[in-house]
């Protein structure tokens, strides 16, 4: 069986180390150098030749993380690697998934396109913005869910009247799918939207009264939707309100209200490491469930048994 090499681009060194340390395994030596102009140098200090190399890094802004990755996957590639799969917590431009008005671009399909230019055979990913960005390669997808990860914390919350609520109309499966799971109800902030990161209004289908209300969604990134719809759960007569996002995308204003707003906390993984520490993010951490799915792939197992059980994560 070919050996695991495990490396890391600069974005989620920090993630891929933790990664690398539940795999049992130390964390690969590669040197990314960059050109006085800018232009990305990766270069791998130890051989990879017939090795199952994993290549770790969220594709988050700046554009130069997903260079990076795409650089990594070719230098592994020419480097005789048997088998490369490229390991995305966090799989940018994935809100870009249909062409919903005239003369834009799809660019999850084009970042698709350019993993399968570079030479991937696989990719590993989390919490997709949508699930159907999978049917955009032409290679396997292992799509992990944040929900093995939020279930074990939400379970232990000192709550009686756990209520699920979705955002958006767009996230209701995610939220569904938590209700399920605690076998509880769920309700609906439906939005408004003029432009994008602004919400013009938003009203609660359901009733949230005297409950402990979970806001679920898959990025946050302004925070503004949230912090608007925990504010209205909150004049409806919530007891509490908090949130579950897997990735902190966290642009802007962002660490402003989340802090200012009604949220008793917001619960999120390292898919993207945080800007600055806030009071009210509570950090979880995706590398257990990242290093089984190295170890499940590496033996040709499935992966099945990463996911949790009785729903329909």
């Amino acid at each position: 069986m070919a050996t695991v090499k495990i490396f890391s681009g600069n974005a989620t060194r920090g993630l891929a180390e933790k990664i690398a340390h539940h795999y049992g395994k130390p964390l690969g030596e590669v040197e990314i150098e960059k050109f006085k102009d800018g232009e990305i140098s990766p270069h791998f200090n130890e051989s990879v030749r017939g090795c199952d190399v994993f290549l770790v890094q969220s594709t988050y802004a700046p554009t130069d993380n997903l260079m990076e990755l795409l650089l990594l996957i070719d230098a592994a590639r020419r480097a005789s690697a048997k088998y490369v799969t490229a390991v995305v917590p966090y799989f940018g431009y994935a809100r870009q998934d249909r062409k919903d008005k005239p003369r834009v671009a799809i660019g999850a399909k084009l970042i698709a396109n350019l993993f399968s230019a570079s030479g991937a055979d696989r990719l590993m990913t989390c919490d997709l913005h949508a699930g159907q960005i999978q049917g955009f390669f032409d290679f396997p997808v292992d799509h992990f869910s944040g929900s093995i990860i939020f279930v074990p914390y939400l379970s232990k919350l000192p709550t009686e009247n756990l209520i699920f609520a979705s955002p958006d109309v767009g996230g209701v499966k995610r939220a569904r799918n938590f209700a399920q799971y605690f076998q509880t109800d769920m309700v609906v902030c439906d939005k408004e939207r003029k432009r994008s990161n602004q919400v013009e209004s938003m009203q609660v289908i359901g009733n949230v009264e005297g409950k402990d209300v979970v806001l679920v969604d898959d990025l946050v990134d302004t925070a503004g939707t949230l912090c608007k719809a925990a504010g209205i759960l909150k004049k409806k007569g919530a007891k509490t309100v908090r949130a579950i996002s897997t990735h902190p995308v966290l642009s802007g204003k962002a660490y402003v209200n989340i802090e200012q707003s009604e949220l008793e906390e917001l619960i999120v993984t390292d898919t993207i490491p945080l800007k600055k520490q806030c009071s009210k993010i509570k950090v979880l951490t995706v590398a257990e469930l990242f290093a089984g799915g190295i170890s499940k792939i590496h033996k040709h197992e499935s992966i099945s048994p990463l996911f949790i059980s009785k729903t329909r994560f």
